[in-house]
């Protein structure tokens, strides 16, 4: 019989490997080592990093569609490992004028991006060193984007990436959020004076135990998140991430801009604010 060349094993770690995806740019990213290895935290990392472009390219495939390039701008970029996998997974075949920004204020994660933007050749990205109220205003950004998106950017940054996002006109907003500890911090400066109210006593027992005030604050952060750009004109979905075993912060918001009715929404987070007894956050979740 005639004998036939067996095939090499694909290592396990190339098999999660999406089609397409650079394997030099995995490395350098230190999600492969340098023999292709990979180890629990980075197929986490890796695992976040694509469902997120799973929910992404869909809304780039209708933004280019429609203008024929789409302006990205990745808030709280830190590494940019999303930033650099979006780019090589949809931008970089592409012969148009897209752009990918990442936007981070740390000066020294800033640099080591822009130097692998370089060696890769990944032409059409942008790393900007500010933190995200000087990105609104910066001249060195478009005054308008196609899409704003921030993975797990801590504590205020994702409400700085809505509040960038917004001003920006973005038509896309894709948010999988970090908890927000100053609305904890506020419930938790109020709790006694709504334990003791009549109205609002029993309510707030749901924040009562300090675990139960971090988790309350963290839900009622992304619900008050979620008012807010329904309050300017999006329709919001809200999703799951990943499965509960890779990320315990798995929440995802995604908004497209369909100038919605404004006034119930607006009506409603003002409202949740009062009962909660977080008015000194109206500012903070503005609605206009």
């Amino acid at each position: 019989m005639p004998r036939h060349a067996s095939k090499t094993p694909v290592p396990s770690e190339l098999a999660e490997v999406r089609p397409g995806q650079s394997i030099e740019l995995l490395k350098q990213l230190h999600i492969l080592t340098r023999d292709g290895r990979m180890n629990q935290d980075s197929r986490r990392k890796l695992k976040q990093v694509y469902h997120l472009v799973q929910f992404i390219e869909p809304l780039l495939n209708q933004i280019t569609q429609d203008h024929g390039s789409a302006q990205v701008a990745d808030i709280g970029a830190g590494k940019s490992y999303l930033g650099f996998i979006l780019y090589d997974l949809f931008f970089k075949a592409r012969d148009d004028v897209s752009r990918v920004y990442g936007i981070e204020a740390r000066s020294e994660l800033v640099q080591k991006s822009a130097a692998l933007a370089q060696t890769l050749g990944f032409t059409r990205m942008s790393f900007l060193d500010m933190p995200v109220a000087d990105a609104i205003v910066s001249a060195q950004l478009r005054e308008k984007f196609d899409l704003v998106t921030a993975l797990h950017a801590c504590d205020t940054a994702t409400d700085d990436a809505m509040r960038f996002a917004l001003k920006k006109h973005a038509r896309f907003i894709v948010l999988a959020p970090c908890c927000q500890a100053e609305v904890a911090a506020a419930l938790r400066k109020h709790k006694g004076a709504a334990l003791a109210d009549a109205r609002t006593g029993a309510l707030t027992e749901a924040w009562r135990h300090p675990l139960h005030t971090r988790e309350f604050g963290s839900h009622i952060t992304n619900v008050l998140r979620c008012l807010q750009l329904e309050a300017h004109g999006y329709q919001v979905n809200v999703t799951e991430l990943v499965g509960w075993e890779h990320s315990l912060k798995n929440e995802l918001i995604i908004a497209s801009y369909k100038d919605l009715p404004r006034a119930r929404p607006a009506q409603r987070l003002h409202d949740l604010l009062e009962q909660l007894g977080l008015t000194e956050l109206q500012e903070r979740f503005a609605t206009a």
